[in-house]
């Protein structure tokens, strides 16, 4: 039986996370996949993927947001297959930064100009969908440091927007 990996949170701030993984076993390890989960503004879950290669690894995950809840989930690729997965959450240091104030305003039949406040210097993404059912599972989204975009979209369609 192939054991799951060890994941152990060696630190984090309030933009980053550094964690190392290990197995408990000899069994030959090639490397493992790490995906790391946040929910944002609870519509949409977001994900980004690790793909380790090695035995033994510290890694350290950059660009995260304030006091917010990660899950860092794990699978070790072995010479005998995949090993069950492993789990941890951890909340980043810090405050949270305040949501954006979203306006959108139709420029025409197939433009909206979106535009918020917030803080400079940060990446922002902006989500938009026909339905909440499509704003949670599947939106159209691009992202941009500015605060303001010009969102092309179809039309005689009414949307939802999300900064």
């Amino acid at each position: 039986v192939i054991p799951p990996p060890v994941i152990r949170i060696e630190s984090y701030s309030e933009d980053s996370i550094s964690f190392s993984l290990k197995m408990t076993t000899n069994i030959k390890v090639s490397g493992y996949v790490v995906n790391v989960y946040w929910t944002f503004d609870t519509h949409r879950q977001e994900k980004r993927t690790l793909i380790i290669e090695g035995e033994k690894s510290v890694q350290k995950v950059t660009n995260l947001t304030a006091h917010t809840p990660y899950e860092i989930s794990a699978w070790a690729r072995t010479e005998l297959g995949d090993s069950p997965l492993s789990f941890v959450h951890v909340v980043t240091s810090g405050t949270r930064p305040a949501s954006p104030s979203l306006k959108a305003k139709a420029i025409n039949q197939t433009a909206v100009e979106c535009s918020w406040t917030g803080p400079r210097n940060v990446v922002y993404g902006i989500f938009y969908a026909t339905s909440f059912l499509e704003l949670y599972r599947s939106p159209h989204n691009t992202t941009t440091t500015s605060h303001n975009m010009t969102v092309l979209v179809q039309r005689d369609e009414q949307y939802l927007f999300l900064v």
